[in-house]
């Protein structure tokens, strides 16, 4: 018989969860970095696609005293994203699809205007844009350069994003683009003139933080500066 005072374990934890994934309350537990932070408990609140865990720590503060905090953090694994440039035409490639999160919180009609992008899986990260490039905007990525490497919402989420830029022209354009129908992605593809692209930065039509970053890089040290 079932003890009534003892849940069922929560499914990712000692159970697999549907993707069948165990161990998911251990993440955090080892960290030994930063001598004024103890982790003391690392509770997995769910595992639907992303993982979301509360975990209690103590921290050390410049006086010396202990304080015990909470901290909720979303794990999204993390992703890469490019800005494919036309040195001699003078033309960005940009996608833009529908984004619930931001329709959600204010955008007009949340078609969103973004660089290529995606998480990386299981690949490294030029593996993983290289990949995404193609699926969204049908381009074969040849030489590519990496930028920098972001973390953009470190209050609450875990996520990195590896930013890169790479040359296209007609003859990387290998396919339609448009991403994957079976993960149920309806993707444009823009090709527009950069100074266009940065009155969109401007006007508001360009509202997504990577594609912004990336497109100022650009024009202060990028392929536009130079």
């Amino acid at each position: 018989m079932t003890d009534a005072a003892s849940p069922a374990p929560r499914p990712g934890t000692v159970v697999p969860d549907h993707r069948g994934r165990t161990g998911l309350d251990l993440t955090g537990r080892e960290l030994n970095g930063n001598p004024d932070v103890r982790v003391v408990d690392v509770e997995l609140v769910a595992s639907a696609w992303h993982v979301l865990r509360r975990t209690t720590l103590d921290y050390r503060g410049p006086d010396g005293q202990w304080t015990r905090q909470q901290r909720e953090t979303y794990d999204r694994g993390n992703g890469a994203t490019v800005l494919l440039y036309d040195l001699a035409r003078r033309t960005v490639l940009l996608t833009r699809q529908f984004r619930y999160p931001v329709y959600v919180n204010g955008h007009p009609d949340g078609m969103l205007i973004e660089t290529a992008a995606g998480l990386l899986d299981d690949d490294d990260a030029i593996t993983a844009i290289r990949r995404e490039a193609s699926e969204e905007t049908g381009v074969r990525i040849g030489e590519i350069e990496h930028v920098y490497d972001v973390f953009m919402s470190p209050g609450s989420v875990t996520e990195r994003i590896h930013f890169f830029a790479a040359p296209y022209d007609a003859g990387t354009r290998t396919g339609a683009g448009g991403g994957l129908e079976e993960e149920g992605e309806h993707i444009d593809v823009l090709e527009l003139d950069f100074d266009e692209s940065l009155a969109m930065i401007r006007d508001g039509r360009i509202q997504d933080a990577k594609t912004i970053m990336l497109l100022h890089w650009a024009a202060i040290d990028g392929p536009f500066a130079r």
